[in-house]
């Protein structure tokens, strides 16, 4: 799927990548939300081309709590680590994911 350098590409549903990014990202998630989360299972992401890739990722972390992320992957050349660059909480399953 293409994505148009400085867009966000519409939503679609969590794929292996993106699980395995909220895998890595989950610690630091939990450190800035205060808490451990016992639930943290992706269900859908948007992602941005920019210098690297932006994933903006809907997270369901128990009930009908989900935490939006959003992870900040560096191009390979310079590394390709994950960042956890922003989070919103106390958000919905219906709660469309936009930039933050």
């Amino acid at each position: 799927m293409s994505v148009m350098c400085g867009g966000s590409s519409a939503p679609m549903e969590a794929d292996d990548k993106i699980h395995k990014i909220c895998e890595t990202v989950k610690p630091h998630a939990e450190q800035k939300a205060g808490k451990t989360f016992d639930v943290f299972t992706a269900k859908s992401y948007t992602r941005q081309v920019v210098a690297g890739t932006n994933y903006f990722i809907k997270v369901h972390v128990g009930g009908d709590d989900h935490v939006h992320l959003r992870v900040y992957e560096k191009l390979p050349c310079h590394g390709g680590d994950l960042e956890l660059s922003n989070m919103q909480q106390s958000k919905s399953h219906q709660d469309p994911i936009e930039y933050f």
